[in-house]
């Protein structure tokens, strides 16, 4: 159930456990001192560190998308010329700096997503099956959330936000080691965990709180999708934007998506889930969303 929003968490987690090891080996962070930890030092750390991790995985998200989904950069006089041509006009209503890259990807499903590390280097990308499917105001619907998101700035907010869950699931899980390692010292300070078991434990406490993070980005996720839509909606025409989301609801309830790639989607998916599983979902119901576009919210 974690796939929606798997590979940016996974990748932020990767991060972290790599900070993790790297600085144990090297010994660096001067939170320690005669006394037991320095919180105020500790902080400072996993704050940098917990921000460095997120936005490497910012800086890193067009080249990953690029490789892990086969994604090819089309040009303007090319083949796809119509395709290019109507993002970069979408883009220059939105007041972007610079023209996003546009790439297409090889796939039966109806779906697009944007990525990048700013709104001055940015890529909107579609799947092949989007283009067959849908006709130009349905695409030109889906474009038009995919530039919202851009001009939003969604990507580095996303970024921030991430940076500072970073933080803590860094903070929390070195002080539960440190406490952990204590209580298994004796009178004498010796015993603990050990250097290899003081890193396993670690990265442990990490992905289980980076989890508990997941709750707060993919509400996040939510509410960002629902300002696309209605930034969509005012760039490509309110009945544009609605008539892409009936189009990939159909789609979606006849199980056209390929969920090879379900962890990369970012208009398509649909949560029907409840409960945790709806906590969890990175995206609203297309019903709802349709119903907010259609009261004008």
């Amino acid at each position: 159930m974690f796939k929606r929003i798997a590979l940016w968490a996974t990748m932020n987690i990767a991060i972290l456990a790599m900070i993790t090891i790297i600085t144990r080996v090297l010994g660096v962070g001067n939170y320690l001192n005669a006394y037991g930890l320095n919180y105020q030092s500790l902080m400072i750390y996993c704050l940098i560190w917990g921000m460095a991790g997120s936005f490497i995985s910012l800086w890193m998200s067009k080249f990953m998308v690029k490789m892990t989904m086969g994604v090819k950069v089309v040009e303007a006089n090319g083949q796809f010329s119509g395709l290019v041509n109507t993002v970069h006009r979408l883009a220059k209503a939105a007041n972007l700096p610079k023209m996003p890259e546009v790439g297409l990807y090889e796939s039966p499903e109806v779906n697009a997503f944007a990525t990048g590390p700013s709104k001055s280097n940015s890529l909107v990308a579609v799947s092949t099956g989007m283009l067959r499917s849908m006709n130009e105001d349905e695409i030109e619907g889906v474009l038009g959330h995919e530039i919202a998101h851009i001009a939003n700035g969604d990507m580095v907010t996303m970024t921030l936000l991430q940076g500072v869950i970073n933080s803590f699931v860094l903070f929390f899980a070195k002080i539960i080691t440190f406490f952990i390692d204590q209580a298994m010292r004796d009178e004498e300070g010796r015993g603990g965990l050990g250097f290899f078991a003081h890193i396993a434990v670690e990265i442990l406490l990490q992905i289980v709180f980076g989890i508990i993070g997941m709750f707060i980005t993919s509400w996040f996720s939510r509410m960002r999708e629902y300002s696309a839509d209605l930034g969509g909606a005012q760039l490509a025409g309110r009945e544009k934007m609605i008539a892409a989301l009936r189009r990939l609801k159909g789609q979606y309830e006849n199980g056209y998506f390929d969920h090879r790639n379900e962890e990369m989607a970012a208009f398509k998916i649909s949560s029907k889930e409840k409960g945790l599983r709806a906590m969890l979902s990175s995206h609203p119901s297309l019903d709802d969303r349709i119903r907010r576009l259609e009261m004008g919210r």
